[in-house]
């Protein structure tokens, strides 16, 4: 049996290699999430650990996190001197570190900033934890004085900048506009990861980043020869005033790294979730192939079982075959994945992740996983046909029976409806429930759904059967009606090809219809909250200097401005968001809706709170509550109660003064502006522009821009997801040819008689094409029904979160549908040439 197995695989190769193919792209995307992921985690490792001191004392809580911007809070220069004399310290050095600190190259372009942050530094020459160089000089030489500045190599690559040269540099500091000439250039062994380094002489970065006081943002203590860092930071903590702590370096390096990666984590969960749709997809392949020859091959299997081959035998016989495939799909796709992380690396490189410095990385973790997901993938795909072509009784060498009972359906429906409702039950538990993990409820209740439809596709896919025929029949004649009855004749062949597009039109269509709601909430939010006739924000998404604010209300014809800051905060032991506002220009921020008082009433001491989180927490105008941030924490008192509103949706909101007094830092997250009456908008428009050219970190759009920019944003990630998805209507193409393709053997001799009463090869051609096209317009139709039908529960679950307007784009959707019938063409073009050369008479006599 083994030899015969051998020579069966052999015999099919095309076929099974492109049901392999399927494997292969599933296993690529999985093998590929990892090798990017590992390769992301080993280079963050090498940077914590070169970003941290044998022991790092700061502030409660002034680690980086990454919910929120680092604290403002500092520590006094006198505390270097005082731990510099600690038992079994070497040194103290105090460091400077600002995260908006970017450089701009000699092309007016900011370089980096899409992600990675720009850090400026102050140089101490102290070393990192276990003696590392936090950067090593590659050129030039250290800064030591003002006007001075070093920048990493790469940075300094990008920008263009040669040792000597006048570097242009900005920054979320008092001074966002700093020019300095270029002394030297560093490396890092461990890289950036797409960061970039300013880095100034202590004095400078005092000036420019901490108003001139002596203070820093952290200190690193050097361990002697001898000390651990353990016993170290036990010395140094016996020494601290309270408000501050002291960590070891290991775990301040390991604490950043898990946060880092944590927040990262949705590249690997967004990966792994197109790989999970190319196998689903290409399960659907593996199995139809598999049912096709093992029908076509019933004589062949009947043969040897009259020859003494067991019901087992014949079975493992199929499960060999298709293991073989799953093996050599898997160890492929294992090697393609490997080179899709060399692209998504470069991908992630556009958006300023550079990790072109770090070899990637193939964990052992890696090649067993991939492997054992594309075997196992393969196996499960091919065992109910296994079982079936085990099953094939010994008389049937003695005739054709490769035609499936109808009888058989009955089970599949059961089991397809219960699919189906459990699926939606866990669908909306995931929608409209509180349940942890809601991500994976949903999940799971698509998947679900789309098996149960997929199962049951041979009855719900009649009538959309029976009307495209009826077109065929009309247009197309009597091609028209064998191309129906074709189509008919295996419903659960049909279905089964049909299913695999439907999976990809499905999410394609949800998505659609996502995206197309989510735009027309930020229209509508805009055209009834937007207020301001500008916007200012930062091009990369991070704060800027206050006095890039206070040089645009200087503009001629500015009327008002009103500041907004995103942060975050503890409210005993839950995270709540925060945003601070001026409340003197709270009117420039459009409509809030108010419960209880004033917005424009805030003090230093007071806070509005939402009306859920009033509810939830039992609170009332004059309630007390205490808010943490970055280890500071502060009374105030509830004076205002605010409803839903687009820009003010936040539990919390504070007067940029009480934000400040909690350590937040002095930086605008956006400026709305308002014009004065009467003032051309053009004009002022320009004067803002030209108030802020020489600052590529900040942008001022009118109303119309400001919409246009969050539209591309969503734009932007559909297209993303529609390329990733286009892969599983690569494997949908494959599998119709596929079907056809084994189609046309299984009516070789039907086939011949066509031709031999008449019909012409351009005819045989319309009709395997018509088939084709009613295969790929089963499965959009299928798709799009539930795609919208996903797309409208989605919707309907984020109305309070901002997306609250249905929107279903019917052009869009029907170009879907247009695409469909492309794709069912471009799938009948091979069997049709294939059918069409057969020879009439040697296909008249074909048993």
């Amino acid at each position: 049996m083994l030899r015969a197995s051998w020579k069966s695989l052999l015999a099919r190769k095309l076929r099974l290699f492109m049901s392999a193919f399927a494997i292969i792209l599933g296993v690529a995307f999985v093998a590929g999430s990892f090798v990017f992921t590992d390769t992301l985690g080993r280079s963050f490792d090498s940077i914590m650990n070169g970003s941290v001191g044998d022991v790092v004392v700061r502030p409660v809580s002034g680690e980086v996190d990454l919910e929120q911007q680092p604290s403002s809070a500092t520590l006094p220069g006198s505390l270097v001197t005082e731990l510099a004399g600690v038992e079994g310290a070497a040194r103290a050095d105090g460091n400077i570190t600002n995260f908006g600190t970017f450089v701009v190259g000699k092309d007016g372009k900011l370089i980096g900033g899409f992600g990675p942050p720009g850090l400026g530094l102050n140089h101490t020459g102290g070393p990192a934890a276990k003696g590392l160089e936090r950067a090593r000089l590659d050129g030039g030489r250290w800064p030591t004085g003002p006007g001075e500045v070093v920048l990493d190599d790469r940075t300094a690559d990008k920008a263009g900048y040669l040792l000597g040269e006048r570097v242009n540099i900005v920054s979320s500091g008092a001074q966002p506009r700093i020019q300095a000439r270029l002394v030297g250039l560093a490396t890092t062994d461990g890289g950036l990861a797409g960061a970039s380094l300013s880095i100034f002489d202590t004095a400078q970065a005092r000036a420019l980043f901490m108003e001139g006081k002596d203070t820093y943002s952290d200190i690193w203590v050097t361990a002697s020869s001898g000390t651990s860092q353990q016993e170290l930071r036990d010395a140094v903590a016996a020494k601290l005033p309270p408000g501050v702590e002291a960590v070891t370096g290991d775990a301040a390096a390991k604490a950043a790294a898990s946060d880092i990666q944590e927040a990262l984590g949705f590249i690997t969960t967004f990966l792994l979730v197109f790989a999970g749709v190319a196998l689903v997809v290409g399960s659907f392949l593996i199995v139809n192939t598999f049912s096709i020859l093992v029908a076509q091959r019933s004589r062949e299997l009947a043969l040897f079982r009259a020859l003494g081959s067991t019901r087992r035998q014949v079975a493992r016989s199929v499960l060999f075959e298709a293991g073989v495939i799953g093996l050599v799909g898997s160890v492929i796709g294992l090697g393609l994945g490997v080179v899709l992380a060399m692209g998504i690396r470069v991908l992630f490189g556009r958006f300023g992740l550079d990790l072109s410095g770090q070899a990637l990385i193939l964990s052992p973790r890696t090649v067993v996983v991939s492997l054992v997901v594309g075997l196992f993938v393969t196996l499960v795909a091919a065992y109910v046909p296994a079982r079936k072509a085990g099953k094939v009784p010994p008389v049937a060498a003695m005739r054709d029976d490769a035609v499936l009972a109808e009888s058989g359906m009955r089970g599949r429906i059961i089991v397809g409806g219960v699919l189906t409702v459990v699926g939606a039950a866990l669908l909306l538990t995931g929608l409209f429930t509180d349940v942890p993990n809601q991500t994976y409820w949903v999940g799971a209740g698509i998947l679900g759904v789309v098996l149960g439809v997929a199962l049951i596709s041979p009855l719900v896919g009649r009538p959309v059967i029976a009307g495209i025929g009826w077109v065929w029949r009309k247009v197309f004649g009597a091609v028209g009606l064998m191309a129906q009855q074709n189509a008919q004749r295996n419903p659960r062949r049909t279905a089964a090809t049909a299913s695999a597009l439907m999976i990809g039109v499905t999410l394609v269509s949800m998505m659609a219809v996502f995206g197309a709601s989510a735009k027309a909430s930020i229209d509508r939010s805009i055209e009834k909250e937007f207020v301001a006739d500008y916007v200012v924000s930062s091009v990369v998404g991070t704060p800027f200097s206050v006095e890039v604010t206070k040089e645009l209300a200087a503009v001629p014809g500015v009327e008002e401005v009103a500041a907004f800051r995103w942060d975050a905060l503890d409210v005993g032991s839950e995270r709540g968001g925060v945003i601070g506002i001026d409340p003197d220009h709270v009117g420039v921020l459009g409509p809030t809706p108010m419960v209880s008082g004033r917005l424009a009433d805030l003090t230093p001491t007071t806070v509005s709170i939402s009306q859920e989180r009033a509810t939830v927490d039992k609170l009332a105008v004059g309630s007390k509550l205490d808010l943490t941030r970055a280890g500071t924490t502060k009374p105030f008192t509830v004076s205002a109660i605010h409803g839903d509103s687009a820009l003010l949706s936040s539990d919390y909101l504070l007067s940029l003064a009480a934000l400040e007094s909690l350590g937040g830092p002095r930086t605008d997250s956006f400026v709305f502006i308002t014009r004065e009456p009467g003032t051309a908008p053009a004009q002022v428009g320009r004067d803002l522009d030209r108030a802020i050219a020489d600052l590529p970190v900040v942008t001022v759009k009118d109303q119309d821009e400001f919409a246009d920019e969050q539209r591309t944003q969503i734009n932007q990630m559909l297209y993303l997801i529609y390329a990733l998805l286009g892969l599983a209507v690569i494997i949908a193409i494959l599998g119709i040819i596929n079907t056809l393709a084994l189609s046309v053997i299984e009516r070789t001799r039907e086939i011949g008689l066509l031709r031999a009463v008449g019909l012409s090869r351009r005819q045989l051609k319309r009709m395997l094409r018509l088939e084709s096209i009613v295969i790929a317009l089963l499965g959009a139709t299928l798709g799009i029904g539930l795609g919208v039908t996903f797309g409208v529960a989605l919707q309907r679950s984020l109305r309070d979160d901002g997306i609250d307007v249905l929107a279903i784009p019917w052009p869009q959707l029907a170009l879907f549908v247009g695409i469909a019938g492309l794709v069912g063409i471009l799938a009948a073009w091979w069997p049709g040439w294939r059918a069409s050369r057969l020879d009439i008479l040697r296909a008249v006599t074909t048993e």
